[in-house]
């Protein structure tokens, strides 16, 4: 029997230098770029204006979008891989290897581990596929990947990999704040009501991923009680693994400077604190405006005797 082979998408921050030195597989998201059919552009602009697909990494910079979305207020879509993408890679993994983990961005999210699971079924009895929902994204999603990475590497079989992906799951954590309050509407995370009175009052909903969904827990007010909010939430772990900042920029802002100074008094021991620019996937539910938090939960110390 092969070792277990890791197949993940591009919600994920592994680079193409990590995955071909860990032999992981990157699947692109497919991403749809529509343009605003808010109102008052359909009247400035009563021309068509069609939407374009784009392939994640080699045709679509993370950032270029962001920056798009703030100026023309476009709205990125992930609409693949689609189960025929999946079958390729499934069938030429398949002609090395009869164990594959396939990890993929929140159900909830996007559609890619539903395509997934439909290109796995056509290999049963050939290649033992197991279509995980990961329940998180970003440099969640790259946690969990590089932990079965390093269990297939132990020569561990299938079950006992999902087992253990399933156990740090529950430890992974994502909080998110957004100034841009359309897209939260769009992606229905709030009403139409709400939108517009957040913007009106500064009103801020803070974001929680909990069960690979978004959703809103409280409201702050002001761009620095939502920067302690977060700074807050990282101030309930006893003991942190791994934290990074999300953001919408590759350079430092205000926002994140500040909360990188509230987070290094909060945890001085933690030797890394990068800030990871965001991809289509969050983009296109919390906007180009968007701070946020991935934590991985460390583990209890066990005492010694």
């Amino acid at each position: 029997m092969s070792k277990v082979h890791v197949v993940t998408d591009s919600a994920s921050t592994i680079t193409p230098e990590i995955a071909q030195r860990l032999n992981i597989t990157v699947v692109p998201l497919k991403v749809r770029i529509d343009p605003h059919a808010g109102l008052l552009d359909r009247l400035r602009s009563p021309q068509t204006k069609t939407s374009k697909i784009y392939q994640d990494g080699a045709e679509l910079d993370h950032e270029e979008l962001l920056l798009q979305m703030g100026s023309e207020r476009v709205h990125p879509t992930v609409i693949g891989p689609t189960a025929s993408d999946f079958r390729r890679v499934y069938k030429k993994l398949s002609q090395r290897t009869d164990q594959i983990i396939s990890l993929h961005s929140s159900a909830s999210l996007s559609p890619v581990c539903l395509e997934a699971h439909k290109a796995a079924r056509e290999f049963m009895g050939r290649c033992d596929i197991a279509v995980m929902n990961s329940e998180t994204l970003s440099l969640g999603l790259s946690i969990l990947v590089r932990e079965a990475t390093e269990l297939a590497a132990q020569s561990l079989p299938l079950p006992d990999i999902m087992r253990e992906i399933r156990g740090i799951v529950r430890r992974i954590y994502i909080v998110l704040v957004t100034d841009t309050m359309d897209y939260l509407e769009h992606s229905g995370l709030i009403s139409p009501t709400q939108a517009i009175l957040g913007s009106m009052l500064g009103i801020r909903p803070f974001l929680a991923m909990e069960e690979g969904q978004i959703i809103p827990m409280e409201k702050v007010r002001g761009q620095d009680k939502a920067i302690d909010k977060l700074a807050d939430f990282a101030d309930e772990f006893t003991y942190i693994e791994q934290i990074a900042i999300l953001q919408s920029t590759s350079y430092p802002t205000d926002k994140t400077k500040m909360l990188k100074d509230q987070l290094e008094s909060i945890a001085p021991n933690l030797k890394d604190l990068p800030t990871l620019l965001y991809g289509p996937l969050l983009a296109s539910h919390i906007g180009p405006d968007g701070t946020g938090l991935v934590v991985f939960e460390g583990k209890e110390p066990k005492l010694a005797f």
